[in-house]
C-alpha cells in the first residue's frame, strides 16, 4: 500500500511539474496548419471553400452533431457575412464571420466560441496551384490561456485529425 501511494504521489508530482512547465514554456500564440493537394482546378475547389454555406457541407465540426442549428446572416461569401451555430457538447455554440476573401485564392474567417469555452480564433484557407491540381492550406490561429497550454498536446492531436478529416472530405467533394 505504501508503494502504491508513493507511485501515485510521484505521478501527481510529475503532472504538476508538467503543468507548470507547459504554462511557462508553451507560447501563448497557437498556429495549426494542414494541407492537401486536390486534383481539381482552383475555381472548382473555391466553390466549396469560398462560402460559409458550402464550407458547412464538408466541415467536420458541423458534422459532429446531426441536430446542429445554423443560422446564416448574408450569402456567406462576402466580408461581413456570418453564421451562428448551436449544437451538442461536442460542437458547442459560436459564430463565424468572413473577414477577407480573394476569389479563388484566400478565404479568412473570425471564429468566436461561446460554449463550452469563450474564445476567438482566425481560420484561413489558401489555395495555390500545384501541378495539375490545387493545394489547399487550412490554418487556425488563436491564443492559449493557461488551461489550454496544459492541454496543448492533446488539442493539437485532436485538431490535426479533425482538419485532416475536413480536408479529406473537401478533396472528395472537389474531385467529383
Amino acid at each position: 500500500m505504501k508503494t502504491l501511494l508513493k507511485i501515485l504521489g510521484f505521478i501527481i508530482l510529475l503532472a504538476v511539474i508538467y503543468a507548470i512547465v507547459a504554462i511557462l514554456a508553451f507560447d501563448k500564440k497557437h498556429h495549426l496548419e494542414r494541407s492537401v493537394v486536390i486534383n481539381a482546378p482552383k475555381e472548382k475547389v473555391w466553390q466549396h471553400v469560398g462560402s460559409l454555406k458550402e464550407y458547412n457541407v464538408w466541415d467536420p465540426f458541423s458534422k459532429a452533431d446531426k441536430d446542429i442549428v445554423i443560422t446564416y446572416s448574408g450569402a456567406g461569401d462576402k466580408v461581413g457575412d456570418s453564421y451562428h451555430w448551436k449544437g451538442n457538447s461536442k460542437v458547442g455554440e459560436g459564430e463565424q464571420s468572413v473577414t477577407e476573401t480573394v476569389a479563388n485564392d484566400k478565404f479568412v474567417t473570425k471564429l468566436h466560441f461561446i460554449e463550452p469555452f469563450e474564445g476567438e480564433a482566425v481560420a484561413k484557407f489558401v489555395l495555390t496551384p500545384e501541378g495539375n491540381g490545387t493545394k489547399v492550406t487550412w490554418t487556425i490561429d488563436n491564443e492559449l490561456n493557461a488551461m489550454m497550454k496544459i492541454m496543448k498536446p492533446m488539442m493539437d492531436m485532436n485538431m490535426t485529425g479533425i482538419l485532416d478529416q475536413g480536408l479529406g472530405d473537401l478533396k472528395k467533394i472537389s474531385e467529383k
